[in-house]
């Protein structure tokens, strides 16, 4: 046993002192990985029985509930770009079927088996393809229930998939080769994902020093008479009253200040470098201005906000814009009492088949009473409301509640009016005028409402 273990830490030290000599581009960084496997020596110990063709044709692969299940953690080092040095530490609780010529009596009872491997991944590819195939090979040993010892060789064919950033998934289908009396052959199915250690390290990029400064030969670049390194504009003619630089234009108008009666404000020649006028300050100058001595705004070329229909209220706060009215109807006339005696006394006469949104004939007068309300007042509009009681719940009543609004607004519509007046909802049983415990409130409660407005 002691022999198996060097062996072990003898091959990590050799990968480990192979890795630091060569550093190929896609050469795996030292991983750690987390890995579930199950052990299955029920099919193993059949194909040896029999054979793998015959377990195969009679469907003897053990199930799932056959296997031990277990979690291992594995190291991983990149030997070359297609070699990685592996080496694991799992353990699982498992019934170890010892063969007979071990002489140990197998255990009835679940007992702790602890396995650690070293090994290689011979890969087909590199770590920059999304898909790599890979064999396994290895050599490793096992401590069961913590009085024995075994040794065998680990073999299997596995995928390695990338998932970004150096991180790995992999799946492998393993068999245990035995060595050691005390060791059997089985199968081993594990899947885990590796990351690196540690973050990747960036190379450091050493920027040179600049040069020296070439000499500067005093020069006067613009011609002006002022040496360069006292002419605030080398480059440009100026004036020694302005250290070189020309007559200034503070605004950018075209007008040097000199000449400019609003040094500080953009302007033009013909108003002496000053802007275009605007007399009633409004932000507008009189030139792009309609209303050049009221104050007003852009989107009206600098008029007011138009008041149509003179109530008072600008059109872009009045929802009646065309209708004379009051403020606190948000511009729109209030409804008059009588029209809404009219259309509420209209909506308690409305009536429906039981369960149902097909109206009845009697409905119609008081209907027709509210179309000639509203074709006498054009600018009058309509919310329709379905209510129903709390019978048969919300699955019947939010349906039924909506498609009664919707027939005595398709009636309405029907009768020339035109439909952008109106709108329908139902409420169910959500808004109740009555107790829905007895038969008066539950037939308060299943009722149309007709709410006349202007906007």
């Amino acid at each position: 046993m002691k022999k198996i273990i060097f062996s072990l830490i003898a091959l990590g030290l050799s990968a480990g002192a192979f890795a630091q000599t060569t550093l190929p581009s896609y050469k795996k960084r030292p991983s750690l990985g987390l890995n579930f496997f199950f052990k299955d020596v029920t099919t193993a110990n059949l194909i040896t029985q029999n054979s793998l063709g015959v377990v195969l044709s009679n469907k003897q692969w053990a199930k799932l509930g056959d296997m031990a299940p277990g979690v291992s953690l594995s190291y991983y080092n990149g030997i070359t770009d297609k070699i990685d040095f592996v080496t694991t530490l799992g353990g699982s609780f498992t019934k170890f079927p010892f063969s007979t010529a071990s002489g140990i009596t197998p255990s009835t009872n679940n007992k702790f088996l602890l396995e650690a491997t070293a090994g290689v991944n011979l890969k087909l590819l590199p770590d920059n393809y999304v898909v790599v195939p890979y064999a396994h090979i290895g050599i490793g040993a096992s401590m069961y229930a913590g009085t024995y010892f075994a040794a065998y060789i680990p073999t299997g064919l596995g995928l390695q998939f990338n998932l970004g950033e150096e991180t790995f998934l992999n799946a492998m289908f393993g068999y245990n080769n035995k060595v050691s009396a005390t060791s059997i052959n089985h199968f081993n199915y594990s899947i885990g994902v590796s990351s690196p250690l540690s973050d990747k390290k960036e190379p450091v990029i050493v920027t040179p020093p600049p040069p020296p400064a070439p000499v500067v030969v005093e020069a006067d670049t613009d011609g002006d008479g002022i040496v360069d390194s006292k002419d605030k504009c080398p480059t440009v003619a100026g004036t020694a009253k302005y250290d070189g630089c020309p007559v200034p234009d503070t605004d950018g108008d075209g007008i040097n200040d000199e000449n400019d009666k609003c040094p500080t404000v953009k302007g033009l020649p013909e108003y002496n470098g000053c802007p275009v006028p605007d007399r009633d300050k409004d932000g507008i100058n009189d030139v792009d201005d309609k209303c050049p001595d009221v104050p007003g705004v852009a989107r009206y070329q600098g008029c007011p906000i138009p008041d149509r229909d003179k109530d008072g209220i600008n059109d872009e706060e009045d929802k009646c814009p065309d209708v004379p009215g009051v403020r606190e109807n948000q511009g729109c006339p209030m409804v008059k009492e009588e029209v809404v005696k009219k259309v509420n006394t209209s909506a308690k006469n409305i009536f429906f088949q039981t369960n149902s949104a097909k109206l009845l004939p009697k409905s119609f007068p008081a209907l027709n009473a509210v179309v000639a309300i509203l074709k006498e007042d054009a600018a009058l509009k309509l919310d329709i409301e379905g209510h129903t009681d709390i019978t048969g719940g919300d699955k019947i009543n939010v349906p039924l509640s909506k498609n009664r609004a919707k027939s005595v607004y398709d009636y309405i519509v029907s009768q020339g009016i035109d439909a952008s007046r109106l709108s329908s909802e139902g409420f169910a049983s959500s808004q109740p005028i009555a107790d829905n415990k007895t038969a008066a409130g539950r037939a308060l409660n299943r009722r149309v409402v007709m709410k006349p407005k202007y906007y």
